[in-house]
């Protein structure tokens, strides 16, 4: 291996964490003009011809049609379920810095998942990483109510933490079910379930409304080959080189970001004891997944 290429294989995960962060951001770009099952819904057909082109001018190998039931099941973790909870969570009022916030919890919950599967027990230092992982949390969502920028409401809290558990159960599912599987054409069937999800939610609960805005334009054109495109085969492809609990330990830097992002496009704050739960959160999922 050339040393370009392994400092290109070694930028992989935080090029993917600086992609991945930006999610947020598009999500609540688009909020204004669309709901958000329709605006996913288009973003995954989108994707779709994206793929499909991929696989064509690649020549990519199809899977075989168990291997492209696992990926429909992948695509319905990791991006039907954690997509169709975050836009839903922003979309009802939680601060795209708080919702990433939250969605930092994936690499503790990944982790623990991961270390039961395989019989391993947490140690002393990780089950208070625990604790303080959890506390940190608690203390942004306290901090937001007490300072009246946003409120803690069931139908946000039940989005953010289905999108968790999910994107983490996906994590692990891909890891043991998708080797083996063409990156690309292994994408476009996780796509073409995720669209189907997309689709019969839109159309059940949702009105239809869309205001064709430029910023509506730019937040999907930047969601489908900036994330659906790059940063998900990023994703997969650290997923089949690595270890679940190693992946997703990339995660936790993924909440930084988006706060500094929100930040600077959307004046989003939190107060100083926000900024000060944001650290203690990192601080417990360091400890987590820390081996050593």
């Amino acid at each position: 291996m050339g040393d370009l290429q392994k400092r290109w294989v070694q930028a992989v995960p935080f090029v993917f964490v600086v992609l991945w962060s930006t999610g947020f951001i598009g999500a609540k770009y688009a909020g204004p003009y669309i709901e958000p099952f329709h605006v996913l819904l288009i973003r995954m057909l989108l994707t779709l011809v994206a793929f499909g082109a991929l696989a064509l001018v690649l020549k990519s190998r199809w899977p075989s049609p168990v291997q492209a039931m696992h990926q429909m099941v992948t695509g319905f973790l990791v991006h039907a379920t954690y997509l169709g909870g975050v836009f839903a969570a922003i979309e009802w009022g939680m601060p795209a810095g708080v919702t990433s916030l939250i969605m930092g919890l994936q690499p503790l919950l990944t982790a623990l998942m991961s270390w039961q599967l395989m019989g391993e027990s947490l140690r002393a230092k990780q089950w208070l990483g625990l604790v303080i992982g959890f506390i940190g949390v608690a203390l942004v969502l306290a901090s937001g109510e007490q300072g009246g920028q946003f409120e803690v409401e069931w139908s946000t809290m039940s989005a953010a933490i289905a999108a968790l558990v999910a994107i983490s159960v996906g994590t692990l599912y891909q890891k043991r079910f998708g080797g083996g599987t063409d990156l690309i054409t292994g994408a476009f069937y996780q796509y073409l379930m995720t669209a189907i999800a997309m689709a019969v939610l839109a159309f059940s609960f949702e009105t239809g409304h869309i205001d064709w805005q430029p910023e509506l334009i730019a937040a999907l054109l930047w969601m489908v080959f900036g994330l659906s495109v790059s940063a998900i085969l990023l994703l997969m492809l650290m997923i089949r080189e690595g270890e679940s609990a190693k992946v997703a330990s990339y995660f936790y830097l993924v909440p930084p970001l988006t706060a500094i992002e929100a930040w600077l496009l959307f004046d989003e704050t939190l107060n100083l004891m926000g900024m000060l739960a944001i650290g203690i959160t990192v601080l417990g999922i360091y400890l987590v997944l820390r081996r050593a």
